[in-house]
């Protein structure tokens, strides 16, 4: 747990910029939902009572609950939005899967995560806070096990997303991206900042741009396996349609980042790349 504070806390000065406008409807944030929008196969769900209940479509989790799927299983998730009641039905109407191509337009402009089989994640914080003309949003997932896929419209400076595995935290702008817990992380689209523990016990941050893939159990980037870029780009159509391609979302580049060993560059500016000072 002390490991995973260090490295949450690395990793909250590597990707926020707080303004003092962000700041003052920082203060304003509230309880949001998320909401299942698909199940295939079977999953079930436990809240902070820890009884566990079966899965269904529609349901609206609030933050301290954690999913469990089954073994060929997947669920479809959307984040963050505090109208569940509201859209119960509409997600309900949502409840099979249709192949490429069968995504909605209601759900695909929000932040989407797909959880898949033999998984479980908790859902942390759930937060948004309406700025009027923006939405300032406090996501933290944990990925204990298993795999998910994700994406993520562009946050502003004040919001923050993040996904914790066990050696590891991934701060998310405006990205696609696939990670599991076992500390492999795929981002096909934007860029993704990993606060991990290196073979010394040393907390490095690295970023991952479109295209990469890191594994924090050894540090090395590489290049995603075309196989795996086209599932990743398969899913996306799911939840987009078939004529939309993933480079439409829109995607903050700017990376700011904390040196495990010099501390928060004082100067204010952003940097990106591979930082292991």
């Amino acid at each position: 747990m002390k490991n995973m504070s260090r490295l949450s806390q690395c990793l909250a000065f590597a990707i926020i910029a707080m303004s003092m406008v962000g700041y003052s409807f920082a203060q304003q944030l509230s309880q949001s939902t998320a909401k299942v929008v698909r199940i295939k196969g079977s999953a079930r769900y436990a809240d902070t009572s820890n009884v566990w209940r079966p899965l269904k479509v529609g349901d609206a989790l609030k933050a301290g609950s954690i999913i469990q799927t089954a073994a060929d299983s997947r669920v479809d998730i959307v984040l963050g939005d505090k109208d569940a009641a509201e859209n119960r039905l509409k997600w309900g109407q949502l409840s099979s899967y249709a192949g490429a191509g069968g995504g909605s337009d209601s759900h695909s402009q929000r932040d989407f995560i797909r959880i898949s089989e033999n998984s479980v994640m908790a859902f942390e914080k759930l937060l948004v806070a309406d700025t009027g003309t923006d939405k300032i949003r406090e996501i933290e997932l944990d990925l204990r096990s298993g795999k998910a896929f994700g994406m993520v419209k562009k946050l502003n400076g004040a919001s923050k997303y993040e996904v914790k595995i066990p050696n590891a935290v991934a701060g998310i702008r405006g990205t696609i991206y696939t990670i599991s817990a076992s500390g492999q992380l795929d981002v096909l689209v934007g860029s993704v900042v990993v606060a991990y523990k290196d073979a010394s016990g040393n907390i490095v941050t690295q970023v991952v741009v479109g295209g990469q893939r890191f594994d924090a159990s050894t540090g090395q980037v590489t290049n995603i396996p075309d196989f795996d870029q086209k599932e990743m780009v398969k899913a996306v159509r799911e939840q987009t349609g078939p004529n939309v391609p993933p480079t439409t979302f829109v995607n903050d580049n700017t990376v700011y980042w904390v040196s495990p060993t010099t501390g928060f560059n004082g100067n204010g500016g952003a940097n990106s790349g591979n930082n292991n000072n």
